[in-house]
């Protein structure tokens, strides 16, 4: 009797398997080998009150966290300073991660690393009476489907503008990230010269939901012309005039900052 619904199960499972159309499984095994190759992104906002925070965090992150970091598989970290600061700036560090998994670990193996200790010795021994900065502000980010690799610049000379896109629900801030992958727009963002560095959907951080993106121009008057060829864009204009992706109905607010990278930095 168990060898007969065993080889009747068997063979309803064959013919289920059988009726799934081709292009389903197709597209299932290609949504899987995508999200294996998303990395994730922790994007840390160093708030600085004097000169002397500022050097202390510089040199932490170019002599010990930077190395450290490379040696663990995160090849490309990036290091900015606010584009024309009001006195004193923040430092934002921008660092990739191949799996959860890394990142979770990279603390641990950071604190086993003995030139990591001696390069962070500064930084990591502050007094209370002069810490190396106010706060730390982190986020954590899983790269979309259809950029999910950062994808690095030349080295030179660069500006960098940081956006934040914030949702008033969950599914609201779903259908931007659509809107970026299957809605086509990551495409016409490098059509037009709006080059992307990142794309990620805050899993962690302040301003849930939200996802935030990076783009990299020569300068603000490149920027701004590439803004413009976008914003007149035939395909850019026919997909944001769809009801299901109107600003009003999927956004609540966006933030910008203007970034410039510090010598040190890999991006």
């Amino acid at each position: 009797m168990k060898r007969r619904n065993f080889v009747k199960n068997s063979l309803l499972a064959g013919s289920v398997a059988g009726m799934v159309p081709q292009a389903t499984m197709a597209s299932a095994a290609q949504e899987t080998q995508q999200s294996a190759n998303q990395e994730f992104y922790e994007l840390r906002v160093y708030s600085l009150k004097n000169g002397r925070q500022q050097k202390l965090v510089e040199g932490y992150l170019q002599n010990a966290l930077i190395p450290a970091m490379n040696k663990l598989g995160s090849k490309t970290i990036g290091v900015f300073t606010e584009y024309l600061a009001q006195g004193y700036t923040k430092l934002f560090a921008l660092i990739p991660y191949a799996t959860m998994d890394d990142f979770i670990k990279a603390p641990e193996k950071m604190a086993a690393d003995a030139a990591y200790k001696q390069g962070a010795a500064a930084y990591l021994e502050a007094q209370a009476t002069e810490p190396a900065y106010e706060r730390i502000e982190s986020s954590f980010f899983k790269a979309f489907t259809n950029m999910p690799k950062m994808e690095v610049p030349e080295k030179k000379p660069r500006l960098f503008e940081l956006r934040r896109y914030e949702s008033h629900n969950e599914t609201a801030s779903k259908k931007k990230i659509e809107m970026f992958n299957e809605g086509g727009e990551i495409t016409i963002f490098k059509r037009v010269g709006l080059t992307p560095v990142f794309f990620g959907e805050a899993l962690i951080g302040s301003m849930l939901p939200n996802l935030t993106y990076m783009l990299t121009f020569d300068d603000m008057a490149e920027h701004d012309k590439n803004w413009k060829t976008f914003g007149s864009d035939p395909e850019w204009k026919k997909i944001s005039g769809m009801p299901e992706y109107a600003n009003d109905k999927i956004l609540s607010n966006i933030t910008r900052t203007f970034l410039v990278p510090t010598a040190f930095s890999q991006v």
